[in-house]
């Protein structure tokens, strides 16, 4: 089917090919890049996120709770602010109103909390089991499938390094009487000092990871697409006007020689492949009307 096909057409057929195959290849490393750049990107902005949150938290335990601490013994019932956690909670909170962070989620995953609301699920439990059987693990960064859909998060351990923190979660005969009121003694006791107890886990949904990079690809490749368009046509154009057009004008030419037409030239200014190849059909009209001249002659 090929060798029917002329030379312009073939050379179209095969520039779209290799069009084709480069938009492909470049199209799937490209998406690959924007993708692990749009996680790094997120990945980025949580664990600032997640630092952030771990400023609430040592502010709330070094200077709020200090001051209240006083009134945990003689107040009905606790008071919550008095928590790192709890703080760290309700602050995300507030950020969550603005339009840059609506979509991320902090938890503090507690296998053992005194609020049952910071309850580690199943899947984070794995995830503060991780980090107590290797204490050398900073940080976990993953997807994971929910009801809602895909989430990416990123997780980092939570230990016990205050032993004011022992007060309210060693054993419920050291806690405040406003907490025991308030949560009562069967949750939050037992904990130790140096302890894994909890993982701060900042997730977005997964879209929020991969809409940008595709927005990005999208565009990218429309671009890509309209250069190589551009190119091929630009290719297409230069090999007719400088290869096609000059082979079918030899073509015409030894057409009229063919039949006997000796006073066409083929005329050929160019010192290229074509120009030689013109040059060499010259000089065999030249030996073809010798050779007819002494038939001729002989006849």
């Amino acid at each position: 089917m090929l060798k029917n096909l002329k030379i312009g057409t073939k050379f179209t057929l095969l520039l779209t090919i290799v069009f084709l195959i480069s938009i492909v290849i470049s199209g799937t490393v490209l998406s690959s890049v924007l993708q692990h750049r749009a996680q790094v990107e997120v990945t980025s902005k949580a664990s600032i996120l997640i630092k952030t949150m771990t400023s609430v938290r040592k502010y709330t335990q070094n200077q709020v709770r200090n001051l209240l601490l006083s009134r945990l013994e003689t107040d009905p019932l606790f008071i919550p602010e008095t928590v790192p956690a709890y703080s760290a909670t309700e602050v995300f909170a507030n950020l969550r109103k603005n339009e840059e962070y609506q979509n991320f989620f902090y938890k503090e995953a507690t296998l053992n909390p005194t609020n049952l609301r910071d309850k580690a699920d199943s899947y984070e439990a794995q995830i503060v089991n991780r980090f107590r059987k290797n204490p050398a693990l900073k940080e976990i960064a993953d997807f994971r499938s929910l009801p809602e859909g895909t989430v990416f998060y990123i997780a980092r351990p939570l230990a016990v390094t205050e032993q004011s923190c022992l007060q309210c979660h060693s054993t419920p005969d050291k806690a405040p009487k406003s907490q025991l009121r308030t949560y009562g003694s069967e949750n939050g006791f037992g904990w130790n000092f140096n302890e894994i107890v909890a993982a701060q886990i900042v997730s977005v949904p997964s879209e929020e990871v991969f809409d940008s990079a595709q927005r990005a690809w999208l565009l990218i490749m429309a671009f890509l697409v309209f250069i190589f368009a551009i190119i091929v046509l630009l290719i297409n154009f230069l090999i007719k006007k400088t290869i096609i057009k000059r082979i079918q004008k030899i073509e015409r030419i030894a057409q009229k020689v063919s039949t006997g037409d000796m006073t066409a030239e083929f005329e050929e200014n160019t010192h290229d492949e074509i120009g030689s190849l013109s040059a060499a059909f010259n000089r065999m009209k030249y030996s073809l009307n010798i050779a007819m001249d002494m038939l001729d002659k002989q006849n």
